[in-house]
C-alpha cells in the first residue's frame, strides 16, 4: 500500500483545510510502571496529572488488554498521556532508526526557562544534551524519560521576519531535498 501524499499543485498554494486542526490534544506513548512515569513527568518536569482511564477491552478494537491510560496536562491545555499494559515492558525502539530521531519537542517560553529546566534535569540526575542551536530558529535540551522515550524542551529564538523568511523557502528546500534524496537512492539501487 502506498502511503504517500499527494503535493500541492506548482505554486505551493495553502491546501484547502478539510476541518480545521486546533491543535495537539494528546501525544501518547506506551510506559513501562505508570507510578514511575508520573513522578517523572509531574515531580520532575511539572506536568499535572489530570485524568486515568482504567479499563480492561480497548474501546477502538474491543480487545481485552487491561490497561491504564494517564495523561499530564501542559500550560496550553494540550497533554502529553502513556499507556502501562501492567507487563513492566516500555516501547522498544526502533530497530532502523538512530536513537536521536523519535522524540516529541515540548515548548517552553525562553531561553532561561530552558537553561532553568536544565538545571533542574541535572539537580534529578537525568542526563541532559545541549543546549543546542538549531539554524537560529530554536534552541533545545534533550533526555530522555524513564521508558526511553527522548524528549526535547525547545524554545524559538529567531525573530518574527527571520521565521517567515524560513516558511517563504521551505517548500524550495524541501524540493531540493526530494532531488538529491532520489539521486542517492538511484546511485544506491545502480550499486547493488
Amino acid at each position: 500500500m502506498n502511503n504517500a501524499i499527494a503535493s500541492p499543485a506548482a505554486g505551493h498554494a495553502a491546501p484547502v483545510p478539510i476541518g480545521t486542526i486546533l491543535g495537539l490534544h494528546h501525544f501518547a506513548w506506551r510506559c513501562r510502571d505508570a507510578e514511575e512515569t508520573r513522578c517523572f513527568y509531574e515531580d520532575v518536569l511539572g506536568l499535572p496529572l489530570v485524568h486515568v482511564i482504567k479499563k480492561d477491552h480497548v474501546p477502538s478494537t474491543g480487545e481485552f488488554c487491561p490497561y491504564v491510560h494517564i495523561f499530564f496536562r501542559m500550560a496550553d491545555g494540550s497533554h502529553i498521556a502513556f499507556f502501562d499494559l501492567g507487563d513492566g515492558q516500555s516501547a522498544a525502539p526502533s530497530a532502523n532508526t538512530p536513537a536521536w530521531v523519535n522524540h516529541i519537542a515540548l515548548r517552553v517560553d525562553s531561553r532561561a526557562k530552558l537553561e532553568a529546566m536544565k538545571a533542574r534535569l541535572l539537580a534529578h540526575g537525568i542526563e541532559v544534551l545541549g543546549i543546542t542551536d538549531h539554524d537560529g530558529y530554536i534552541e533545545s535540551i534533550y533526555f530522555f524519560d524513564p521508558n526511553g522515550l527522548r524528549l526535547e524542551l525547545t524554545t524559538e529564538v529567531a525573530p518574527a521576519d527571520v521565521v517567515s523568511d524560513f516558511a517563504r523557502h521551505a517548500h524550495s528546500q524541501l524540493a531540493q531535498w526530494n532531488v538529491e534524496s532520489a539521486t542517492r537512492r538511484a546511485a544506491g539501487k545502480e550499486g547493488a
